[in-house]
């Protein structure tokens, strides 16, 4: 018997002839169903109070893009506080009439505890309305109010350190 060479499987087909193959065509023969048998009982099943197995694992992170269009949301509070806190910091800076080093020096750690906060409040806000209460968070607005809270307070302590600006400010409040 030579197989259909035509076939794409039948260069690897080799027929055999029945009696030499060992096998017979039908149903196979299954026997009864074996009985279980078990050494031990099963233990019963006690609650830890974990929860499900992936209960605990967070859900995948989203894309870079998505996190940094997520991060933008709410960003006009920090710019807002900052161009404030800049323009107050300017206003003290060219008051000083000294070196502008010492300044400089004070807004750059300025702008560095800004960030701090910033990130302490997105930890904050993971850690609290994402894993506590289990909130998905599609912005960053609160992160950038406490930023731009915090500037907009260095710029008014900046504008409290200029002597004319409180002197200007006395004239008015007493009027």
């Amino acid at each position: 018997m030579a197989a259909d060479q035509t076939q794409p499987w039948a260069e690897r087909t080799v027929e055999m002839p029945p009696e030499e193959s060992g096998f017979r065509r039908g149903r196979a023969s299954v026997g009864p169903p074996r009985q279980r048998t078990e050494e031990f009982p099963a233990a019963p099943h006690e609650p830890t109070g974990t929860g499900w197995p992936d209960a605990g694992q967070s859900r995948p992170r989203p894309p870079a893009g998505s996190q940094l269009r997520q991060l933008r949301r709410g960003s006009e509070w920090s710019t807002l506080g900052l161009l404030f806190s800049f323009v107050c910091w300017g206003v003290w800076a060219i008051s000083s009439r000294g070196n502008l080093t010492s300044p400089v020096a004070a807004f750059l750690l300025t702008l560095l505890v800004a960030a701090g906060l910033f990130a302490l409040s997105r930890l904050l806000g993971r850690v609290v309305l994402e894993r506590q209460l289990g909130r998905v968070r599609r912005s960053a607005r609160g992160a950038h109010l406490v930023a731009g809270v915090f500037l907009v307070g260095a710029g008014v302590a900046y504008l409290r350190q200029t002597e004319w600006v409180i002197t200007a400010w006395n004239w008015v409040t007493s009027l």
